[in-house]
């Protein structure tokens, strides 16, 4: 069975309108009540004060002037009759007021001395009546009672005017709170539409959508939320975006990086396999098959490495190390890389001075940029050099190599960028990256000035012991 829809719109007004109606109706009906009960207790009241008269007059020698009294009553359409205890009417003689017939119960009310107040009465009368009866006490012996009746009719007339008077109150009110109504929903289906139509907008895509929000009601605290939300998503778009891009890009880096040796190592064993290449050259191709194999093996390995610092899988065990010895290792191990190219590997560093780090990351640090410096700089000076300052310990590697673009000096720091492919470089372009890593991940810092022709410096801040 198919779901029943109805709009929130009409929702809006059917539920404003139902609640106007219903306690519209249950007031009225309550104030139709309290006005009834209160004009029957005020004919009640009033009554009850011309039967005090009129005992009075009868307590009176020969009867006072009662007659005057019967044409008072008579004229506000008031009866009044006095009668004993078998009912029988005293006073007027020739009433024509009905025969008294009252109940054992309402007797007893009138022998205890009090007086029988009946508001409405339908069954005693020609007509409904409101009537009291009041005791008619004589040398202290109960005579009778005075009963004093007066028709509903007016008091009726009254309420039915009043009723005439709420209906016609009541369509009114009907009418201004449909209008208002109208307006009042028409107001929050807008706002709730645009919402609707945000919401449209962010599943398709348009993370830039907001909503107004003036801090006034729920509508702006979902407004509010909603803006939250989108700029949150925004923010992980963009964040997706940037990683597909990287991703994209790291592809293409890699592909275009593994290209060149794969390339060289298919054409090495397939001049081997098909005797191409001469036995005299045999033993070169072999060698360069080695090569290019470690290559792709260490462009494998830094790339774990770079991955497992960027994700925060590295854990540093930090201890405080010589700076000599440290630079002492850099210069022992890339001794014969540098003589290659005619370069030598000077240390200087201050006499106990301390760099608070992790030895062999700090290592790997120094030999990057190291062989950075060596790649760059032929028959030259290779200076690291180790000072302190109050904060941090300064590591610095000089070289007085080829030097770097001043646009370049910024790209360095990129994945898989080489600040000079045409010199044939054999770096992946992925130790600069590492380094600018694993340097942030001491909680220090790395800068590099270079002069094109003249060489670069790197300088590395790492702070002391806390």
């Amino acid at each position: 069975m198919k779901n029943i829809r109805i709009k929130y719109f009409y929702q809006l007004i059917t539920s404003h309108l139902s609640i106007l109606v219903v306690a519209f109706i249950v007031l009225s009906l309550l104030f139709v009540r309290y006005v009834e009960d209160f004009a029957y207790e005020d004919k009640a009241d009033e009554l009850e004060r011309y039967g005090v008269e009129v005992l009075r007059q009868l307590e009176r020698p020969g009867g006072g002037d009662l007659q005057a009294y019967v044409s008072i009553l008579q004229a506000q359409n008031i009866h009044f009759i006095v009668f004993d205890q078998q009912s029988r009417i005293l006073y007027p003689a020739n009433n024509n007021f009905p025969p008294v017939e009252l109940s054992q119960e309402e007797w007893n009310v009138i022998e205890r001395g009090e007086t029988l107040v009946v508001k409405r009465d339908d069954e005693r009368f020609q007509f409904t009546m409101t009537f009291v009866a009041m005791p008619y006490v004589s040398l202290g012996m109960l005579v009778g009672g005075v009963l004093l009746a007066s028709p509903v009719s007016g008091t009726s007339e009254m309420i039915a005017e009043l009723n005439g008077s709420l209906i016609t109150t009541m369509l009114i009110a009907f009418f201004i709170a449909l209008l208002l109504s109208l307006l009042l929903g028409r107001l929050h289906l807008n706002r709730l539409q645009s919402i609707q139509k945000a919401a449209v907008l962010i599943s398709e895509g348009d993370y830039d959508v907001r909503l107004p929000n003036a801090g006034f009601d729920e509508f702006d605290d979902v407004a509010g939320g909603f803006n939250d939300m989108a700029e949150k998503l925004k923010v992980s778009n963009d964040e997706i975006e940037a990683l597909e891009n990287r991703r994209r890009q790291f592809m293409a880096d890699v592909s275009h990086e593994m290209r060149t040796p794969l390339t060289t190592i298919a054409g090495v064993v397939e001049g081997l396999r098909t005797g191409a290449i001469d036995e005299d050259q045999q033993e070169r191709g072999i060698r360069l098959v080695s090569e290019e194999t470690k290559r792709l093996i260490r462009l494998v390995n830094e790339n774990l490495d770079y991955e497992k610092i960027r994700s925060n899988q590295v854990v540093l065990e930090k201890e405080e190390i010589e700076a000599e010895e440290l630079l002492e290792i850099i210069q022992e191990q890339l001794a014969v890389q540098a003589a290659e190219k005619g370069n030598s590997i000077l240390v200087e560093s201050e006499p106990g001075q301390v760099i608070y780090g992790d030895m062999d990351r700090l290592i790997q640090v120094f030999i990057n940029i190291t062989k950075n410096s060596i790649q760059f700089t032929e028959n030259g000076t290779i200076r690291l050099r180790a000072y302190g300052t109050p904060e941090a310990a300064i590591i610095e590697v000089t070289d007085d190599g080829a030097g770097i673009d001043a646009a370049e000096v910024d790209l360095i720091w990129r994945r898989f960028y080489k600040a000079d492919e045409s010199r044939g470089s054999r770096q992946f372009g992925l130790g600069l990256s590492i380094v600018k890593s694993l340097v942030t991940l001491h909680g220090g810092e790395v800068d590099v000035i270079s002069e094109k022709g003249k060489g670069t410096t790197f300088t590395i801040r790492l702070p002391y012991r806390s």
